[in-house]
């Protein structure tokens, strides 16, 4: 059996810092009405997905120590590419210099642990080193007249660099799920703005995530309390309150980024993960819980043993 390392992670933001603040100028809200509701005090704006991505993707290989031509495949997780054709992975593959596969997954804000478990089953059959990366502008989809959605995103993008090891690896267990009756609660046409019905995806996520979650922790062998670092899709403070308290984990071993970042889709979940690495909170052993939902309706969940 060949398993994944997770040898590596890095991320790109844009420049531009918008705070509640910058938007309560502008619209009927204020920043105690944005960060009571969504625990969202700034987010990045601008850039491309593809620019975004192949930033982040430079600067995971730069720290797993690795060149472009290490790489077997990019796998690139977005729901906001560059363009209808072609995909967005490979202007990124190009751009990096990478020879090998590329393609996109849309998973919405599910994506990125969708791509970790199509990496491994990629690398499981025979790839070598994956590049996968988690990015969106979801900025560029947002009615910025419209309050209800434009307190919520931001732009961004994270990778991760997935090398082969013998035996089980890194990833524990994963649980993917989708239903597509309720395409209807988050969406966004060809040429339209992002809608949401805010109140059933509240409803809908909880209950979901902990389901997937309880389902990747059993699989793996593990109990809530057995979790050292939760890492969640940054959506909304209050999803993820209501998500760690249900499955009984503390608000002090979870990974929440959405204060800075806002709900950057795809890429939320590695800016996270990120930000965990980089302040100590993740260490050789360390059992994590990756887990996520997104428009389709998607929704996933991983359990990795860090293999630092």
């Amino acid at each position: 059996m060949t398993g994944i390392k997770v040898r590596s992670c890095g991320i790109s933001v844009p420049d531009k810092v918008v705070t509640n603040d910058d938007l309560s100028a502008r619209l009927d809200t204020s920043d105690a009405w944005i960060s009571e509701r969504t625990g969202i005090r700034e987010r990045r704006v601008g850039g491309t997905t593809s620019g975004l991505a192949t930033e982040a993707g430079r600067r995971a290989l730069e720290a797993a120590g690795l060149s472009a031509s290490d790489v077997s495949m990019v796998i690139l997780a977005t729901t906001t590419p560059d363009a209808m054709v072609p995909g967005t992975a490979t202007t990124v593959q190009d751009a990096l210099g990478v020879t090998g596969g590329a393609f996109d997954v849309n998973a919405a804000c599910s994506g990125f642990v969708y791509g970790l478990v199509t990496g491994a089953g990629l690398i499981a059959a025979g790839a070598g080193p994956v590049l996968l990366i988690g990015a969106d502008t979801l900025s560029r989809i947002t009615d910025w007249d419209d309050r209800s959605m434009a307190v919520l995103v931001g732009d961004g993008a994270g990778a991760v660099v997935l090398e082969p090891v013998p035996g089980d690896g890194d990833l524990l267990s994963w649980n993917l799920n989708a239903d597509g009756s309720l395409r209807h609660l988050l969406k966004c046409d060809h040429g339209g703005y992002l809608s949401m019905d805010g109140k059933e995806i509240f409803r809908k996520a909880v209950r979901v995530v902990v389901e997937s979650a309880e389902r990747a922790l059993a699989d793996a062998g593990l109990g809530a309390a057995e979790v050292d670092l939760l890492v969640p899709h940054q959506a909304n403070l209050r999803i993820i309150q209501a998500a760690c308290q249900r499955l009984g984990i503390p608000e002090e071993r979870t990974a929440v980024v959405i204060d800075r970042y806002g709900n950057t889709s795809s890429a939320s979940i590695p800016l996270a993960l990120h930000d965990a690495i980089d302040h100590g909170r993740i260490t050789p052993g360390s059992r994590l819980l990756l887990t996520g939902f997104g428009g389709g309706m998607t929704w996933a969940s991983a359990v990795l043993r860090w293999g630092g």
